[in-house]
């Protein structure tokens, strides 16, 4: 089993690692903002601490933007994900992305086809919303079982 730690916080990171309880990290701009770093230092850092991925999410919300900024977030360090949004935008640029070489997770995914179809644009880690759909009501770890198995 993998589990990701969601944090921009190296001390909770580090807590983790000592556990020997986290596959990885997740992170995004808001976390990194609540700590008052600059996003790249932050992100350069929290990959300093594993060799596992590290998700670091985009700002951009266009293709071309996400795009961009990708491949700045992934010049960073090998361990770096690019962690884009399970829209329309978010596909088009995850399958431009994959041939490059440049791994992403993509993020807000509420049901089973947006995951069928992250897999189909080559994403290498898909980020279901489970706690959101449960807080409206729905059936969140539906989202990730099919006939008893997880969605890959």
């Amino acid at each position: 089993m993998e589990l990701y730690l969601d944090t921009a916080d190296p001390r909770q990171i580090e807590q983790a690692l000592e556990l020997g309880a986290i596959t990885g990290v997740t992170t995004n701009p808001s976390l990194i903002a609540k700590e008052g770093v600059d996003r790249h230092t932050r992100i350069r850092e929290i990959c300093s601490l594993l060799s596992g991925p590290v998700s670091a999410e985009v700002v951009a919300t266009e293709k071309d933007g996400m795009i961009a900024e990708a491949e700045r977030l992934a010049a960073i360090a090998d361990n770096v994900v690019v962690k884009l949004p399970s829209t329309e935008e978010g596909l088009k640029a995850c399958h431009a992305l994959t041939p490059r070489g440049i791994r992403t997770n993509l993020t807000l995914c509420f049901q089973p086809l947006q995951a069928m179809l992250v897999a189909r644009a080559g994403a290498a880690f898909v980020s279901p919303f489970v706690g959101r759909v449960e807080d409206i009501g729905g059936d969140g770890i539906g989202l990730l079982l099919q006939r008893g198995q997880i969605v890959p």
